[in-house]
C-alpha cells in the first residue's frame, strides 16, 4: 500500500503523540530502501524504495532518488510496476534499470537531464545482473538460455479433437526443483553484451553451465570477469566455482584453480588486479569467505583479511584503487570497513541491513564513489533507509521511510545481553524486546523465537514479528546459540555434524536468563522457531516439558528423509553430514527430531508453505501425524502457494504471526 508522501520536516516537526499499538495490518504500511546506488560524482543516490500493496498482497518497488545532502527526495519511477537494479552509467549521465511494465521484465534506459526514458530490450525472460562497461559503450547481462534436450520417448500423435491427459514429465536432473522456483526448467542463466545505445544482445558465453551471478568488467572494457562452476561434476560439487576472463570475441581465459569457491570477482580502477571472495572448501558446515587480491592474469594470490575471523559478503574498490570497502557479521551486527592492499582493515559502520523485514536477519547493500559509501541503514526501530557515509566520518541518514508511520505506533524496546552458556560456559548473545507498555512492576509472558539457518544470526535489526509479539504483550527473547555466524569459524562449527546439540543449552540458559531479569512469568513459557529454528522448537519439546505451548515453523523433522526430498541434497549430504544416509542412517536419525517424538507432552502447532522445498511440508506432515498418534495436542496451519520464506507475501506474514499467537493464547494462563 502506498501511504501519502509526507514531507520529512512536517513528519520531524510532529509532537509526541499517544501511540497505538503495531498491530498486523501495519505490515501493510511498512517500507524500506534497498540497492542503493551512489552516482559517480557522488553527489546522488538511486535507490528502490519497497512498499506493500494491500489489493495485489505483493511487495513492489520504484526508483527515487536522493541528494547526498538529504535534499531533493524524488521518485524515479511511479506506479504499481516494479523498477529495480538500478545502475548510473559511468558518467552519471544515464540511469539503467529492469522494470516490469508490461507483464515482462525489460532493461529500462533513463536520461537524467531530459528525463526520457527508452526501453532497450524486448526479450523473452527475466534479464539480471546488470551492468555498464567503464567505457560507457557497452551493457552487461545475464538471461536464462535453454538447453538443447532429446526427448527421452516420443508418444503417437493424438487423434483430432481428442483430449489426452497431460504428458509426462521427464526428470533426469540432479537439481530438479528449488525453493522460489519450483520444478525446474531446462535451461541456464548466460551472459550477454549489448550496445549501450540498444540493438541486438549478443550471448557471450555458451557451456552449457549456469553463468549467473556478480561478475566485474575489466578496465579496458574489452573482456569481463566472471565466476562459474564449469567443472564436469559440478552437480555434485556445488561449491567448487572458479574464475574466468571472457572477452567480447568469446575467448576464455581460465583464472583459478582450486577445491573452494571463488565467487565475486571485481577488477582494480587500473585494471591490475582483481579482488574475490571464496575459501578452501574442507566440507566444514560452516566455512568463512576471505576477501582475495590476485594479478589480472590470476597469479600470485593472497588474503587480504586472513586475520578477520569473520565472513566477508561483499567487497568493493575505492576510486583510486588503493583498497576496498567490504561488509560482514560480527556479534549480530553488520559492519562495514576498508581493507588496504596490505591487509589492514579499519571499521566504519555497524548498522548496515534492515531488508528482511519479519525477522532480525542480516542483509542490506553499499555503493562506492570516491571516499563516499550510500548503503541501507538499520536500527532495532526502523527498516532500511538510505544513509551515507565517508572513511572516517560520521553516517548520516538520507532518508525516513517509516517515520510518518511509527509517530502514531508503539515499538517494544530492544535489550541487548549474554549468558554463559550451562553446557559448557560458552558465551552467548541474545536480546529480549519489552512490550511497549511495559512495567518494571509486572510479570509478563515469555516467547523464545528461534533462528533458522542453522549457520545465521540474528541481530540489533528490526524484525516486524518481534515487534508483534511484543505488541500483544509478551516479552520475546531471541538468541545466537553455537552454530550462529558472526563469532567466528570455531563457534559456528561447534555444530558440525553435532546438530541439534548444546545449541539447545545455549537456548535454554538466555530463558534462564530472561526469567533472573525480572518481569517474566515462569508459568507462561513458549517457544517457536522456522526452518533450522523449526528443528531446535521440535527437539525442544522433545527434551522437556517447561514450555506451555510450542510452534514449530518448516521444520526438518527426518534428516533421513529431508536428506533425499530438499532441494540441495548434494550440498545438504556433504557437509551436514559425514556419510550418506544409506551409509549410517543411526547418525541421521539420532540427529532427528522425530526420535524424541516420543517424550513430547507440549502442545505443539505445525506452520509450513505448501510450495516448501527447502524442508518440504512432508517434514511437518510427519511430526504432525506422530504426534496425532501419541493423542498431543496438534494443529497443522499450511500456507498455500508459500515457499520455504513464507513471509514472502505481507499476508502470510501476518498469517503467520496470528496463528503463532492464537496458539500461545489457547494454552496461556
Amino acid at each position: 500500500m502506498n501511504r501519502p508522501l509526507l514531507a520529512l520536516s512536517l513528519v520531524l516537526a510532529l509532537p509526541a503523540l499517544a501511540a497505538d499499538p503495531f498491530t498486523p495490518m501495519d505490515v501493510f504500511s511498512l517500507e524500506y530502501a534497498a540497492s542503493p546506488q551512489l552516482a559517480p560524482n557522488g553527489k546522488t543516490v538511486a535507490y528502490v524504495r519497497t512498499a506493500m500493496d494491500i489489493k495485489t498482497d505483493r511487495s513492489f518497488g520504484n526508483l527515487w532518488l536522493v541528494d547526498s545532502d538529504g535534499k531533493h527526495h524524488r521518485p524515479l519511477t511511479s506506479g504499481p510496476h516494479s523498477a529495480r537494479s538500478p545502475v548510473w552509467s559511468p558518467d552519471g549521465k544515464q540511469l539503467l534499470y529492469i522494470a516490469n511494465d508490461d507483464g515482462s521484465s525489460q532493461l529500462y534506459l533513463r536520461w537524467l537531464d531530459s528525463g526520457e526514458t527508452a526501453r532497450l530490450t524486448n526479450l523473452t525472460d527475466s534479464p539480471g545482473d546488470i551492468s555498464f562497461s567503464p567505457d560507457g559503450k557497452w551493457i552487461a547481462f545475464t538471461l536464462p538460455v535453454a538447453l538443447e534436450e532429446k526427448p527421452l520417448a516420443t508418444l503417437p500423435a493424438k487423434p483430432d479433437g481428442a483430449k489426452w491427459a497431460e504428458p509426462a514429465k521427464v526428470i533426469d536432473k540432479v537439481y530438479y526443483r528449488a525453493d522460489g522456483a519450483g520444478y525446474l526448467d531446462n535451461k541456464v542463466r548466460q551472459l550477454f553484451v549489448m550496445a549501450a545505445s540498444g540493438g541486438a544482445p549478443h550471448q557471450l558465453t555458451t557451456a552449457p553451465f549456469d553463468h549467473g551471478g556478480h561478475y566485474s568488467w575489466d578496465a579496458d572494457s574489452q573482456s569481463l570477469v566472471i565466476s562459474a562452476n564449469q567443472h564436469q561434476d559440478w552437480q555434485y560439487q556445488p561449491l567448487n566455482s572458479e574464475l574466468y576472463r571472457v572477452s567480447l570475441n568469446g575467448k576464455v581465459q581460465v583464472l583459478t584453480d582450486r577445491n573452494g569457491p571463488d565467487t565475486q570477482p571485481a577488477v582494480s580502477p587500473n585494471g591490475k588486479h582483481i579482488a574475490y571472495l571464496g575459501f578452501d572448501d574442507k566440507k566444514l558446515g560452516y566455512q568463512n569467505t576471505r576477501l582475495y587480491l590476485m594479478d589480472k592474469d590470476g597469479g600470485n594470490p593472497k588474503v587480504l583479511t586472513a586475520k578477520l575471523d569473520r565472513s566477508v559478503t561483499d567487497a568493493q574498490w575505492d576510486s583510486d584503487g588503493d583498497g576496498l570497502f567490504i561488509s560482514y557479521d560480527d556479534k549480530g551486527h553488520t559492519k562495514l570497513a576498508y581493507v588496504s592492499l596490505s591487509g589492514k582493515l579499519t571499521d566504519i559502520i555497524d548498522d548496515l541491513g534492515g531488508t528482511s523485514l519479519g525477522r532480525p536477519y542480516d542483509g542490506g547493500s553499499f555503493s562506492v564513489a570516491g571516499d563516499k559509501v550510500a548503503y541501507t541503514r538499520t536500527s532495532t526501530s526502523r527498516p532500511a533507509d538510505v544513509a551515507l557515509v565517508t572513511k572516517g566520518g560520521k553516517a548520516k541518514s538520507l532518508t525516513a521511510l517509516n517515520d510518518d508511520l511509527f509517530a502514531f505506533k508503539s515499538l517494544g524496546k530492544v535489550e541487548e545481553f549474554w549468558v554463559d552458556s550451562k553446557a559448557d560456559g560458552l558465551p552467548v548473545q541474545a536480546w529480549r524486546v519489552l512490550p511497549p507498555d511495559f512495567d518494571a512492576t509486572k510479570q509478563y509472558p515469555l516467547v523464545l523465537e528461534i533462528h533458522g539457518g542453522p549457520f545465521a544470526n540474528y541481530g540489533a535489526r528490526f524484525a516486524a514479528e518481534m515487534q508483534l509479539y511484543a505488541n500483544a504483550g509478551y516479552i520475546v527473547v531471541y538468541v545466537n546459540p553455537r552454530g550462529s555466524t558472526s563469532y567466528g569459524e570455531d563457534f559456528a562449527n561447534r555444530i558440525h555434524h553435532n546438530y541439534p546439540s548444546q545449541d539447545y543449552d545455549d537456548l535454554m540458559s538466555a530463558v534462564d536468563a530472561a526469567i533472573e531479569m525480572g518481569n517474566v512469568d515462569s508459568r507462561n513459557l513458549f517457544v517457536t522457531g522456522g526452518s533450522g529454528g523449526g528443528v531446535l522448537t521440535a527437539w525442544i519439546v522433545g527434551s522437556t516439558d517447561r514450555f506451555r505451548a510450542a510452534v514449530v515453523a518448516k521444520p526438518v523433522i527426518n534428516w533421513l528423509s529431508f536428506s533425499l526430498t530438499a532441494d540441495f541434497s548434494p550440498f545438504f549430504t556433504q557437509y551436514w553430514f559425514a556419510k550418506m544416509p544409506w551409509e549410517d542412517p543411526m547418525a541421521y536419525w539420532r540427529r532427528s527430531p522425530l526420535s524424541r517424538v516420543g517424550n513430547v507432552s507440549t502442545p505443539t502447532m505445525l506452520l509450513t508453505g505448501e510450495a516448501d522445498y527447502r524442508t518440504p511440508i512432508s517434514e511437518t506432515e510427519q511430526f504432525y501425524q506422530a504426534l496425532k498418534l501419541r493423542k498431543v495436542d496438534t494443529a497443522m496451519v499450511r500456507i498455500p502457494d508459500a515457499g520455504h520464506g513464507i513471509t514472502a507475501r505481507p499476508s502470510n506474514l501476518m498469517a503467520k504471526v496470528v496463528y503463532i499467537l492464537a496458539w500461545f493464547d489457547k494454552y496461556k494462563e
